[in-house]
């Protein structure tokens, strides 16, 4: 069964990092565009990072720029989320999606409802607080 496995949620003082890891099984992780999304409680789901897999080009959503990073390791299969300087606005559950289809704007990956994901992941709770 091809699914994806997140890890690495927990809670954090502000400031703090957090690595959230994404695992792929039954499929390559490297031949798929990845997307890091989240949700806050009463929020809409909002696109935070998204790699593109054909040339590895992201897109970083602006209230996350300069903190969060993606990348991959291929022979673990898995593609990580650091968060560092975290804010309590970070606070919600976060997935990690994979998809085969090719984009020709990254930012589309993160900010479009029609761009179709393969596969989500279970979701990792991640809540910033002092």
């Amino acid at each position: 069964q091809s699914q994806l496995v997140e890890s690495g949620g927990g809670s954090v003082q502000p400031g703090g990092s957090l690595r959230l890891s994404c695992t792929a099984s039954g499929f390559r992780l490297e031949y798929y565009s990845i997307g890091w999304f989240r949700q806050a409680p009463g929020k809409e789901r909002e696109g935070v990072l998204c790699l593109r897999s054909r040339d590895v080009r992201t897109y970083v959503e602006d209230s996350v720029k300069g903190r969060f990073t993606i990348s991959r390791d291929n022979a673990k299969n898995t593609v990580y989320l650091q968060m560092n300087s975290l804010e309590p606005e970070d606070t919600a559950v976060y997935y990690c999606a994979a998809s085969p289809r090719d984009v020709s704007a990254v930012e589309y990956m993160c900010k479009a409802r029609s761009y179709e994901y393969d596969y989500w992941g279970q979701g990792t709770q991640v809540t910033v607080s002092s």
